[in-house]
């Protein structure tokens, strides 16, 4: 079940024709002129791409039964839909199946039993994070497999991607300049992926550590509110108890009664306090570990780009190489023994279609390198978001210590109405003496 808000636009979005050349096989990374390798996107225009929403439908039969659901609202799509998380799979899998050589960002785990709202909210983070780096990736947010995830309305989502992906070959094939890859790339083009596959481990190294602080100070504010609460409340607690104060320990005045009263009021201001202190720290969880995360999964998906590079291309062209070096021994072997011409002829078509497959393993290894390059600037330009971070977590101290320091200081004079009771009882002060308290 599925709605959009312009229902026909996004239908025709979903359904481009069969027989029409799809947007994502014509499409190139926007480039400065001259090479086609460089890129020239900035930050804010990735960001302003597209701003997509995944929120959980909040279901009758409830959330524990057969499956979770999600409202996926695209800005750019001026659409909504309803997703599963299987439909998120399908998609993810036609993403690697059709761009095999760019980041493509990991999906949360599938948890089949005894997922609890907390697992719940993570993954739809999660997706969320996912389907928004999807939709900002230059290549990927003109593709046909986009527009239709994000608008399609029907009920068969999974089966429509698939169709899309359906014998039309991956980027290098539809790549009009990936047989051309080689002329582009510069000469130290290995030494290069080595090194900025070294930096990025390093990055992704720090910035890890900055969410796990990061986290634990979202979190500290989230308990520090807790404390808040049940502080006030003792201290109302403290004011309301009902003992019947005995005659000898009042001496002629009613302290105790009039700092029952006083205590009493007291657990506003600290639930107010808490209050405070909880949406600081969940402005800290959306708006700085969010964003670390974000940048993480980004990370993550280019360490991953690495890895398949060096375990598919590389590794399939190094055999294909071996292949071909067996073949020729064999060839040199049935000469040397005169073998009938029938078999000589078989070896010599195995040997020049190992060779065919030789060339297109090494054109698809430079376009690999190629994609590589580009991603890797890609990384570069979202560098800046850790301006953006940081930025979010200044403003959220200031905010949250201006907002309870003004609770605070609202509650000072409250306080002085705990030391009336008895004429002879000095007002102590606020705060203590200068010095060391423990000073001998």
């Amino acid at each position: 079940m599925s709605y959009c808000t312009k229902e026909r636009a996004c239908s025709d979005l979903a359904k481009p024709p069969v027989n029409e050349p799809r947007e994502a096989e014509q499409f190139l990374m926007q480039t400065p002129q001259g090479n086609p390798l460089l890129l020239s996107h900035t930050l804010q225009e990735l960001l302003s791409k597209d701003s997509v929403q995944v929120e959980l439908i909040p279901e009758k039969k409830g959330l524990f039964l057969k499956h979770v659901e999600y409202e996926v609202s695209s800005k750019r799509f001026k659409c909504s839909v309803y997703r599963r998380y299987n439909d998120f799979v399908v998609f993810h899998e036609m993403l690697l199946h059709k761009f095999p050589y760019r980041m493509v960002p990991a999906l949360p785990p599938k948890r089949m039993l005894g997922a609890d709202r907390e697992f719940i909210e993570s993954r739809r983070r999660a997706l969320k994070r996912f389907i928004n780096l999807v939709a900002r990736h230059p290549p990927f947010s003109e593709d046909v497999l986009l527009k239709l995830f994000l608008s399609f309305s029907g009920s068969d989502v999974q089966n429509k991607l698939r169709e899309l992906v359906q014998g039309v070959g991956d980027e290098f094939v539809t790549c009009r300049l990936a047989t051309q890859a080689k002329d582009f790339l510069p000469a130290d083009i290995q030494a290069q992926f080595a090194a900025s596959r070294e930096l990025i481990r390093n990055i992704y190294n720090s910035f890890y550590k900055l969410r796990d602080r990061a986290e634990r100070i979202a979190s500290r504010a989230i308990d520090n509110a807790s404390d808040l609460l049940i502080f006030g409340k003792e201290l109302s607690a403290l004011g309301s108890d009902t003992t019947p104060l005995p005659s000898w320990a009042s001496l002629n005045n009613n302290t105790w009664g009039t700092l029952k009263q006083a205590l009493k009021g007291l657990s506003v201001e600290f639930a107010l306090l808490a209050d405070k202190a909880v949406q600081q720290g969940k402005q800290e969880e959306n708006d700085v570990v969010e964003k670390l995360n974000l940048f993480l999964d980004l990370l993550q998906s280019y360490k991953d780009l690495c890895e398949r590079h060096e375990k598919g291309v590389l590794h399939k062209h190094q055999r294909a190489l071996h292949k071909y070096s067996m073949m020729k021994k064999q060839m040199m072997s049935a000469t040397v023994q005169n073998k009938e011409p029938e078999s000589v002829e078989q070896l010599e078509s195995r040997i020049v279609e190992q060779e065919n497959a030789i060339i297109t393993m090494e054109l698809r290894n430079y376009f690999s390198l190629y994609c590589l390059h580009q991603e890797t600037q890609l990384i570069h330009i979202y560098l800046p978001l850790t301006s953006h971070i940081l930025g979010a977590f200044v403003n959220s101290q200031i905010q949250g210590h201006k907002e309870m320091s003004k609770v605070w200081n609202e509650l000072k004079p409250k306080l002085s109405c705990l030391f009336v009771g008895s004429s002879s009882m000095p007002t102590p002060p606020l705060s203590p003496p200068e010095g060391n308290f423990f000073s001998n």
